[in-house]
């Protein structure tokens, strides 16, 4: 593997095992303290009366989208790890379309759920970069096997 694949790989790993903790601490936070993570989310108001449920519902579902990833990283798919990260993207560009659309801070959905979701899509496609360059330098898919071959009848003599 050449130098350029290795460091690559090096700085998708930190990048991707700093999104992990991100997203675990955001998630862990909506479930720990939901009426504090809340107002950093960028809604106007925190949900009303029994309300306060679905943010520790959007906790957990961070959390998930945490571990899918750890899990990936842990066991080397990386090519599944970059097609992943570009999937759960649109979980934070769905957030900053949730905040747009209620009214919420226009800097908070940008900043923090835009940026987020851009960063993980980018992530996501130098993670598939690096896993498309390794194959290059592998020489590429594998090659079929040649046909057996046969031995040659010897002439009855």
């Amino acid at each position: 593997m050449s130098l350029r694949i290795m460091s690559l790989k090096r700085v998708n790993t930190v990048l991707v095992a700093a999104f992990v903790l991100f997203i675990l601490w955001f998630g862990t936070e909506f479930v720990v303290s939901p009426e504090v993570a809340a107002e950093g989310f960028g809604l106007p108001r925190p949900p009303a009366g029994d309300g306060g449920g679905f943010l520790v519902v959007k906790g957990i579902r961070d959390i998930v989208l945490a571990l899918v990833l750890a899990v990936l990283l842990v066991t080397g798919h990386r090519r599944a790890l970059g097609w992943v990260l570009l999937v759960e993207a649109f979980a934070a560009y769905g957030d900053m379309a949730t905040v747009l659309a209620h009214h919420g801070s226009v800097p908070v959905a940008f900043l923090v759920h835009g940026l987020t979701a851009t960063a993980m899509a980018a992530t996501g496609l130098l993670v598939l970069r690096e896993t498309r360059e390794a194959r290059g330098a592998r020489g590429g898919a594998v090659a079929p096997s040649p046909a057996p071959r046969t031995q040659a009848a010897t002439p009855a003599a």
